[in-house]
């Protein structure tokens, strides 16, 4: 079944609209304090498409990936008591659990390593805020951990070009049947 081929084109169509960098500084926004699609699933494409903006749109995610997190610490600093209920009936509470634990190993770390990682880099926002972590250190552990990441994603899309792209078409229905079997086996692993 070539599911994923049809999707894959019409991504590399929309990673071409004129408005697409509008639409990934939105995505990048909202998923450091409330979204739960990573802005990587636009920032690639985006970047195939159109190698020599990678480094601008790059920067683009970065900064409001940060101001999103300036969001998502606002939320755990003045709304913890508000959101708390909702958290702990959610499926994010035991990565908020962690991510109190990290801060308080860790502090300044915890966010760095959060922002390059692919854990929910909002909930160790809202984490931030609600522990009080001062906020010039969390905001450059921020930017650092953001720009790495979504720097890395550019470089990597840009330089592949449109090999790359060319590439990814032929076979993304494989890879995207393959990602979905090792959801599938981790959710029964982990179940």
């Amino acid at each position: 079944m070539r599911l994923f081929s049809s999707l894959y084109r019409r991504a590399m169509v929309w990673s071409r609209h004129p408005h697409a960098p509008w639409y990934l500084g939105g995505m990048s926004f909202a998923e450091s304090s409330f979204f739960p699609i990573p802005p990587d699933v636009m920032l690639a494409p985006m970047c195939l498409a159109q190698p020599r903006r990678a480094w601008r749109l790059a920067l683009l995610t970065t900064l409001a990936s940060v101001a999103g997190g300036l969001l998502g610490y606002g939320i755990g600093y003045f709304a913890i008591d508000a959101v708390l209920h909702w958290l702990q009936g959610s499926r994010y509470w035991p990565a908020y659990q962690t991510a109190v634990d990290w801060f308080e190993r860790w502090g300044f770390w915890a966010v760095f390593i959060a922002g390059f990682s692919p854990i929910p880099y909002k909930l160790f926002t809202i984490a931030a805020g609600a522990l009080s972590m001062a906020l010039l250190p969390f905001t450059i552990a921020s930017l650092i951990g953001r720009g790495a990441r979504f720097f890395l994603v550019a470089a990597l899309m840009a330089r592949g070009g449109a090999r790359m792209e060319a590439a990814l078409h032929r076979y993304i229905d494989r890879l995207g049947w393959a990602t979905v079997a090792l959801l599938a086996l981790g959710f029964l692993v982990y179940h």
